[in-house]
């Protein structure tokens, strides 16, 4: 069986009783043979010599490869299997999975799946995820008789039109969380995650909101601070809260701080005042519109009880976990359970697919952590009813 960075191949073959095999960490010794895997089993989009050796040395990877039993390290290969740790998160995605022609039918592919799952579940995560053509029924049942269920769809996704199916396995032990069926967006610029956000928050409450780039740049255009420390402005979660309110959803802010924000990267003091005419624009706003800003610290209980009330929350928090950026990103919350806060993030990185994206599982240590932006530990977070 064959997977092309979390797509199937076309032809799978049913697989017979496993074979005793060795499985074990890929090495720079096994670059070659891995190469020549992805010539037989790909026909396009095939990962180069120095994919493979980026793979290697990734921290958050696990390459492994399958060979017989009774060859030496070293000896001819009969499959590889790459699965992607997600960096501040509890995901981990197949990111491609491929099995010799003359090897299929031994169970290769299913004992490389157990393999990547415990060393998934080893390092932290709590879900594996893939993606799978949708006419593809032979690869779509080993991966149900794997555990796999699909939990999504993604129309004319691969280069040939076919649909693909997402599928999703619970790789260690714990109870399914309360989600908020929530629509995903993915920003289109490096400074609207704010608008994507709140879109996301506004369209899981059942409205015909229609998440399109236009409205994205209107709610921008609304709500942004002008300033930050570089480039364009982010979004003020007052100013938010307004363009929500605006558009029929009730909206109200909590901040932990009466300031205004975003302003200690900013140096020069032009800047810095009118950032700070504009965070008390929105504020007097607010009270004119009356948008209720609580100045508290929202806590996980409080999340919690405001998700399982029915209310929809978009969250800031701090990439740094997730890139090392400390840049203030806005998020929209989708569920939770005892182990983890799970949220929508509109920003699709390099070499993420929308799936990455998507009902993430953060720890709610992690979580704590990464919702306390900078040196203030600034916490804000919209809630829209």
């Amino acid at each position: 069986m064959s997977v092309q960075r979390g797509m199937t191949s076309k032809e799978v073959k049913p697989e017979a009783q496993s074979a005793p095999l060795q499985l074990r960490a890929a090495t720079e010794e096994d670059v070659d043979q891995l190469l020549a895997i992805e010539q037989q089993c790909f026909s396009s989009d095939r990962l180069s010599r120095r994919s493979f050796r980026r793979w290697l040395k990734a921290r958050h990877a696990l390459l492994l490869v399958a060979q017989r039993s009774e060859s030496e390290a070293g000896g001819d290969l009969l499959g590889y299997g790459l699965a992607w740790l997600h960096k501040g998160t509890r995901l981990a995605r197949l990111y491609s999975l491929a099995v010799l022609p003359a090897a299929r039918g031994l169970g290769v592919a299913r004992q490389l799946m157990e393999a990547l799952e415990k060393g998934a579940a080893a390092r932290g995560r709590l879900y594996m995820r893939l993606e799978v053509a949708k006419r593809n029924q032979r690869a779509i049942d080993l991966y149900q008789a794997c555990g796999y269920q699909v939990f999504g769809e993604y129309f004319d996704y691969y280069e040939d039109h076919d649909d693909a199916l997402r599928m999703q396995k619970k790789i260690q032990r714990m109870r399914d969380p309360q989600q908020r069926l929530t629509p995903w967006y993915a920003q289109t610029t490096e400074f609207t995650c704010g608008p994507a956000a709140l879109m996301m928050a506004m369209a899981s409450l059942g409205s015909d909101l229609v998440m399109d780039r236009g409205l994205e740049l209107d709610l921008w255009r609304e709500a942004t601070t002008i300033f930050m420390t570089s480039g364009h402005g982010g979004c003020h979660p007052v100013g938010l809260a307004l363009s929500a309110q605006q558009r029929g959803c009730r909206a109200e802010v909590y901040l932990n701080t009466h300031g205004p924000l975003f302003i200690d990267g900013v140096r020069t003091a032009h800047k810095k005042d009118i950032i700070t005419l504009v965070h008390e624009q929105f504020v007097a706003r607010a009270v004119q519109q009356q948008v209720p800003v609580h100045y508290c610290d929202i806590g996980q209980k409080d999340l919690a009880e405001l998700l399982q009330s029915g209310r929809a929350v978009l969250m800031l928090i701090s990439t740094y976990r997730l890139d090392g950026k400390k840049a203030p990103h806005w998020v929209t919350l989708t569920g939770m359970d005892e182990h983890c806060f799970y949220l929508h993030d509109p920003e699709l990185a390099t070499e993420q697919q929308a799936i990455d994206c998507q009902y993430l599982p953060i720890a709610r240590d992690d979580f704590d952590r990464m919702t306390a932006f900078g040196a203030g530990r600034l916490r804000a977070a919209v809630v829209l009813g």
